[in-house]
């Protein structure tokens, strides 16, 4: 049993740190094509990663089962939407010097889904959960007072659609990856209409003549796939507590990235926002590792 839990936190410690650290460093290294075109090809590379994974893991059954249910479709039609947006915005984020900004939607992404399971799940909120609620508010009401531009809206963006996404997720609880299949599925002939259009028009980077880049980029499918899998292969073994403990290495590498390898812009008003947020954090943290002790 301890073996697994160690396991467990191995497992989320390597989903988080590839989302923080080598997700960030991959999509920033080829968003010299345009965020645009790496949206489309981390679409349809997962969708196809997804598909090659479930022939080899023999989860078309379970894929059958789940659409077999209109709820789940139309579930997982929205979450579709949300990861896709969330997506955008992200790789958006990490082309155009926002890095910092979205650890800010990651940081406060947990907080935030407390408060949406206590409204959907009737989830139990103690005085050190609604304290880092307060605390997430404040911080982001201080950042609309200072200036509407100040406030990392990126950040904000990223929180409230993972969030959702979680949401839709845990409502309808089936196979993660599957699940994320049919999402892609969804996404697919969208992402088909805008890659058509981007080659019509000879904006595309994406060439069979370029071999090197071509396998480049087509290994944003993996990329998106395998820190899901790690993290989720942890949640299952060591449980959502230490899990979603483990999770702010995600923000947190992705933060220091930002500030001292792409040298983005800090100021002193976004300074003292993000101590509220860390603030938050570490009271939450606490929190979880209190809660997961008493069970």
């Amino acid at each position: 049993m301890q073996n697994d839990f160690n396991k467990g936190l191995f497992n989320s410690f390597l989903g988080s740190f590839w989302w923080g650290f080598l997700g960030v460093i991959y999509f920033k290294h080829i968003a010299f094509i345009g965020h645009i075109e790496v949206v489309i090809h981390r679409c349809l590379w997962t969708a196809l990663t997804l598909i090659i994974t479930t022939s080899l893991l023999s989860k078309w059954d379970i894929f059958l089962t789940i659409i077999s249910r209109r709820a789940n479709v139309i579930s997982l039609f929205f979450s579709g939407i949300l990861i896709f947006i969330n997506w955008s915005v992200w790789i958006y984020a990490v082309a155009t010097q926002k890095i910092i900004d979205a650890s800010f939607g990651y940081y406060i992404m947990p907080i935030l889904s407390v408060l949406l399971g206590y409204f959907f799940f009737n989830e139990k909120l103690n005085k050190k959960r609604v304290f880092c609620i307060f605390l997430v508010t404040i911080s982001i009401l201080f950042l609309l007072l200072v200036s509407v531009k100040s406030l990392p809206w990126v950040g904000i963006i990223v929180a409230i659609t993972w969030a959702l996404y979680n949401l839709i997720r845990k409502k309808i609880n089936i196979d993660t990856d599957v699940g994320l299949l049919v999402e892609s599925l969804f996404i697919l002939p969208f992402a088909l209409i805008v890659f058509y259009f981007l080659v019509k028009n000879g904006v595309n980077d994406f060439k069979i003549s370029d071999p090197s880049l071509l396998v480049l980029i087509l290994l944003a499918g993996p990329m998106t796939v395998i820190p899901l899998f790690l993290y989720v292969k942890g949640v299952k073994l060591c449980g959502m507590g230490p899990a979603g403990m483990i999770f702010f290495v995600t923000p947190t590498l992705q933060f220091l990235l930002g500030f001292y390898l792409y040298n983005e812009q800090f100021s002193s008003t976004k300074l003292l926002s993000f101590v509220f947020i860390w603030i938050a954090v570490v009271i939450y943290l606490r929190d979880l590792y209190e809660t997961n002790n008493k069970n």
